[in-house]
């Protein structure tokens, strides 16, 4: 009988401490011995989760990690997403792949921008939220101002878990809001190792921190208690405070996703079925990375089980293709450390090693079993737009091979123009942060610098047959196609859609849909 599933994702808004938690929930699972939690201060590691050179030089995740841990009896499928905007694409897949996420909350700052992005997100693919309020050790917002704060923008009442005692940049101790007891901490130096804590019963907490424990009790009493029925409605959000840096807090939040987080559950199927769980093997991708290892520069396709048993060597059918697909290179990932995995299921994460074949979206199963294909992933239309071309005319291969790898990876889309031809191709972005990454790694793992030029392209719609032959001698239109054969019509903005219509009026040029790509 295999040990109970979670499958989680931490997502929060750039600087809120992602990285840093993911770390501390792995010192408290005892999946490390010591933090990294600042990237290289006092001669110490990088955060494991930002395992690539750009992520460690500009001290941001900019691609999702899958770290696996086990916590008490349960084993915790944990992965960690870019915070900022631009990768968001990254993001909304990673939620694809989980059953719960665990929303990192700035204590000064509450919701931000991309935080509440990533709520509507959350709610609008069922995956229900536990919040924790981090940097509590710093001045920030009153607690009860956070709560009403998540009610009013997001329309989610906090059920707290824990409470603070003391206001931010004053924290004496947590509060278990269920039994009134209060936790005391001793920071370890830069949170290398974990706190040590000291646990007052109730009439202790009062005698030893006064009528701040008094505070805290009052405050908390003012919200409804947590709930699994209205967490998993989204009507309610599990609230815990902590400070990820020092590890204060993150024991809590371990144990709020065994009590709360759902077991990997039955997923829709493309025609509107359900897969259950207790079905053959079946699996998604949902993301491709390559340059893990710098020595074999191998690619690994990161799925996420649906159904049944996973069994490395086993064979399976690739749903996209209909060809038997050789499982034999499985691995569990944690960073960029692997391990060979045997077996694997429901919510557990695979890494299939030199999977070139996989794609994002992509569906795997057991040809013993019924045949079954998973929607296709988020993409989302294109607002950044750039031509790219060789540094070095006599790397044309390299390039070619490396812009076509990293458009396989979805790190851009890859767009050709017949007037520029597949030499020079355009690249198509949410946000321009991903063409620095795409420099980076043609530079350091292709060995193929290139030279870009901005276009003065905002906006992306599909062309029809007609509307490729009513575009032509068009001005300010670009018309190009993308690796998956659809043709888009490139434009400034709005302005020059509507200015098109008007001079064309059989212009359909419909919306790109998240997920069309």
């Amino acid at each position: 009988m295999p040990a109970p599933r979670r499958s989680i994702a931490v997502i929060s808004h750039p600087d809120a401490g992602k990285s840093t938690l993911t770390e501390a929930l792995a010192l408290h699972a005892h999946a490390i011995t010591r933090a990294g939690a600042v990237h290289g201060k006092a001669g110490r590691g990088g955060v494991v989760s930002d395992w690539q050179e750009i992520e460690q030089k500009r001290g941001i995740s900019i691609s999702s990690a899958a770290l696996q841990l086990r916590f008490e009896d349960t084993v915790i499928n944990l992965l960690d997403t870019p915070g900022h905007a631009d990768f968001s694409e990254d993001t909304f897949r990673v939620l694809t792949a989980v059953d719960c996420a665990v929303m990192l909350l700035d204590a000064a700052k509450g919701l931000e921008p991309q935080t509440l992005k990533l709520f509507e997100v959350c709610r609008t693919r069922g995956v229900p939220v536990l919040t924790f309020v981090n940097k509590w050790d710093r001045p920030g917002k009153d607690a009860l101002e956070l709560c009403d704060e998540l009610e009013q923008r997001i329309g989610l009442v906090a059920a707290p878990v824990t409470w603070p005692v003391g206001e931010a940049g004053n924290l004496q101790g947590l509060l278990d809001v269920r039994t009134g007891a209060v936790t005391t901490y001793h920071r370890a130096p830069g949170g290398a190792t974990l706190a040590q804590e000291q646990h007052l019963a109730p009439d202790e907490a009062v005698e030893v921190l006064g009528d701040a424990v008094v505070d805290a009790v009052d405050q908390a009493g003012l919200l409804p208690a947590p709930d699994v029925e209205s967490f998993l409605a989204g009507r309610t959000t599990p609230l815990m405070f902590g400070v990820a840096l020092t590890n204060i807090g993150v024991r809590d939040l371990l144990e709020s996703v065994l009590r709360f987080a759902p077991a990997p559950g039955p997923r829709v199927t493309a025609d509107g079925d359900e897969r259950p769980v207790d079905d053959p093997f079946s699996a998604v991708v949902f993301k491709v990375q390559a340059g893990m290892d710098r020595q074999h520069r191998d690619q690994v396709a990161f799925v996420r089980v649906v159904s049944g048993m996973f069994e490395r060597g086993m064979a399976v059918v690739h749903a996209q293709t209909g060809r038997s697909f050789a499982t034999k290179h499985a691995a569990t990932v944690f960073g960029r450390d692997r391990e060979i995995v045997e077996t694997a299921f429901p919510g557990d994460v695979v890494g299939l090693v030199n999977a070139t074949a996989l794609a994002v979206g992509d569906t795997l199963y057991d040809p013993q079993g019924p045949p079954v294909r998973f929607p296709p992933m988020p993409a989302f239309p294109p607002e950044h737009f750039v031509a790219a071309r060789p540094a070095d005319p006599g790397r044309a291969k390299q390039f070619r091979k490396g812009i076509s790898q990293l458009a396989h990876e979805g790190v851009v889309q890859l767009l050709v123009s017949p007037d520029r031809g597949d030499g020079e191709p355009i690249l198509g972005a949410v946000g321009p942060l991903q063409f620095e990454v795409v420099a980076f790694r043609m530079e350091h793992e292709f060995n193929a610098p290139l030279r870009t030029q901005t276009l003065p392209y905002g906006l992306a719609r599909l062309a029809t047959d007609e509307d490729v032959t009513a575009l032509a001698g068009a001005r300010g239109v670009e018309l190009v196609t993308r690796a998956d054969g659809a043709r888009l019509a490139l434009m400034r903005d709005r302005w020059v859609l509507q200015a098109l219509r008007r001079d064309r009026p059989t212009l359909t040029l419909p919306e790109l849909l998240v997920g069309a790509a």
